[in-house]
């Protein structure tokens, strides 16, 4: 079974995951811990961070080459388009997705939590040890500590990344004003990219990630609460209707890992 090392609120996972779930794909998550556990990933993917995609002997690093391996090896229900004018487009949406709203999302989501005191006291209080550490473990530690203190962020920085973001979301909104995907009749990696990296700005409204409930359908304000990006946020829950699927019982994440065994 393929097996993906992950922390649950990691947008890079979350693109993955939304993959996996597309192509139809069973897979065991395995929660990595925030620091001994980043060790133990170290030693067999070469870096700490996550998502790792361990396939019998094979371990692939990063959500776009793990994206990359499934296509080339279960290519069934295809993510990236064979006509070259999709597959170029495809692939500079998904860097938009991984470097644009990925990095500045997660400006504005600590912002939100620092700064803004109904998003802290409606989202702190019942957010749970594990939850805030792999909330801090998601976030590289020279952007913001959680616990209230940003570092080496400014106000003009936050402010920049948030109109960026929201100029990003109404040129999204835009290009699905007549089709159902961004790029082709049908998902590709583009539409996965966007989905899963657009986590911080306001987190999916349903039982999809193990997190605590208050945090579904919230997100950064000013953008997440904007009737301006409802066009965006209807089609991110379409996708997710389709595509994702929902937590059951048995799907709760592992612990770990303190060893990873390599077939």
């Amino acid at each position: 079974m393929l097996e993906l090392y992950q922390f649950e609120i990691s947008h890079y996972c979350e693109k993955v995951r939304l993959i996996l779930d597309y192509k139809g794909l069973t897979y065991k998550k395995i929660e990595v811990t925030p620091g001994i556990g980043q060790i133990d990933l170290y030693r067999i993917s070469g870096q700490r961070q996550v998502p790792v995609l361990k396939d019998g002997s094979e371990i692939i690093a990063d959500s776009t080459a793990i994206a990359k391996y499934l296509e080339r090896q279960y290519p069934e229900r295809p993510i990236i388009p064979t006509n070259p004018q999709q597959k170029a487009l495809c692939f500079l949406l998904e860097e938009l997705a991984d470097q644009s709203i990925g990095q500045k999302s997660r400006m504005a989501l600590f912002s939100g939590l620092t700064q803004n005191q109904n998003f802290r006291t409606s989202i702190l209080p019942t957010a749970t040890p594990d939850f805030l550490k792999q909330l801090v473990g998601a976030v590289p530690s020279d952007i913001l500590n959680v616990l209230g203190v940003g570092v080496g962020l400014s106000p003009d920085v936050v402010k920049s990344a948030m109109e960026d973001l929201k100029q990003v979301l109404e040129s999204l909104s835009m290009l699905l004003l007549d089709k159902p995907y961004l790029v082709a009749d049908h998902p590709t990696l583009a539409d996965f990219a966007v989905a899963g990296l657009s986590m911080y700005i306001k987190f999916p409204d349903g039982p999809y990630l193990d997190v605590p409930s208050n945090l579904r359908g919230k997100g950064v304000p000013g953008i997440a609460d904007s009737t301006a990006f409802e066009p965006f946020f209807n089609w991110r829950d379409r996708l997710y209707a389709e595509y994702r699927k929902p937590l059951t019982a048995t799907s709760s994440p592992a612990s770990g890992p303190t060893s990873i065994q390599i077939d």
